[in-house]
């Protein structure tokens, strides 16, 4: 397939810029993946398409205050070094701007020295491998130093940073958020639990493959980035139960949904476990381990709007997303949802 058969006109003042007051009121489309059927209400309209026996998969990544605005130790040159992987204890893969000025031994210096990042090793497309220097804390001093790293379509200061976490983010280590989890509150969570809806955790640490663009012209050939994940052993319990008592798995998110289809590959059913993933869905992959998705509206060539369409069908996803544009739902990270069952 090609890259323009995942493309759809978007006006610019459709990006949502700012999170809504309240998370749950964004809005929510619901489409069904068997015949294209498509139904609108608000996200805390979810519980009712919600059915007790089923379980809800969130990722509890927590993102990093992970961009760092610094000076080149030499020359003083505004550095923008943004951390996307940890790779040993104190170096990380991150992705730099201007990376042409960055070469091995160079050293970049954040809040006036109390926090330095020597090159170790070049990689391609911006990328720089850093060992970080610094005494106490790394991620007290990242916490200090750092500030969330939004999405480049995002021009507004985000007030609150919280807004950029779920409410159940627990395991510090992504790049960006798993934006599909920004919709639920606290209250929601509970509520769903009380109609007898499982709900299970998964880890996925966001990394650099959120940030590149597919270049290739032929989506086969795209190469995807490795990402991190991990599945514990009662999260697999409770997805084997779910299967084998006839309920459906649903997946809070693409980064949910490749870290189970990576897991469900590999074993031909849930099992724990742990490492690093480079998965990539796209129409013609068959996707076994979950039985709906809740989403976002994607951008525009993406390999998340490719693996929306694995799901639901080409056709039906870009047939919603123009109905999305002509309605004026919210796109992207802080946008409205969509729930394909």
């Amino acid at each position: 397939m090609e890259l323009k058969d995942f493309d759809y006109e978007l006006p610019e003042d459709l990006i949502a810029q700012a999170p809504l007051a309240r998370r749950d009121e964004s809005r929510l489309m619901i489409l069904s993946k068997e015949t294209g059927e498509i139904k609108e209400k608000h996200f805390y309209d979810i519980i009712g398409e919600l059915e007790k026996g089923d379980t809800l998969v969130l990722n509890d990544t927590k993102v990093l205050p992970a961009r760092l605005i610094g000076e080149k130790e030499k020359t003083k040159a505004v550095m923008e070094v943004l951390l996307l992987k940890q790779e040993k204890e104190d170096e990380w893969e991150c992705l730099v701007k201007p990376a042409r000025r960055i070469h091995i031994g160079e050293v970049i210096s954040f809040g006036n020295g109390k926090l330095k990042a020597e090159c170790i090793a070049l990689g391609e497309e911006g990328i720089r491998h850093f060992k970080f220097l610094y005494q106490g804390i790394f991620y007290e001093i990242l916490e200090e130093l750092g500030t969330m790293p939004l999405p480049p379509y995002i021009h507004e200061k985000l007030k609150d940073k919280d807004r950029y976490q779920t409410v159940y983010a627990k395991e510090l280590g992504s790049a960006a958020a798993p934006t599909a989890g920004l919709h639920f509150t606290r209250e929601l969570l509970e509520r769903i639990k009380e109609k007898g809806v499982n709900i299970v955790t998964i880890t996925l640490h966001v990394g650099l493959g959120t940030f590149r663009p597919v270049q290739e012209e032929k989506i086969e050939d795209h190469k995807m980035h490795s990402e991190f994940y991990s599945v514990s052993e009662e999260t697999a319990i409770v997805l084997r139960k779910t299967r084998e008592q006839g309920y459906r798995v649903i997946a809070v998110g693409t980064t949910s949904t490749r870290t189970l289809e990576t897991i469900y590959q590999k074993y031909g059913t849930y099992q724990a476990g742990s490492g690093w993933t480079n998965i990539y869905i796209y129409p013609g992959k068959e996707v076994k381990s979950i039985d709906g998705l809740i989403t976002n509206f994607h951008l525009p060539k993406s390999t998340l709007i490719m693996l929306v369409s694995a799901i639901a069908g080409r056709e039906n996803i870009l047939h919603a997303y123009k109905m999305a544009v002509d309605h004026k739902y919210r796109f992207f990270s802080f946008g409205d949802a969509m729930f394909i069952k």
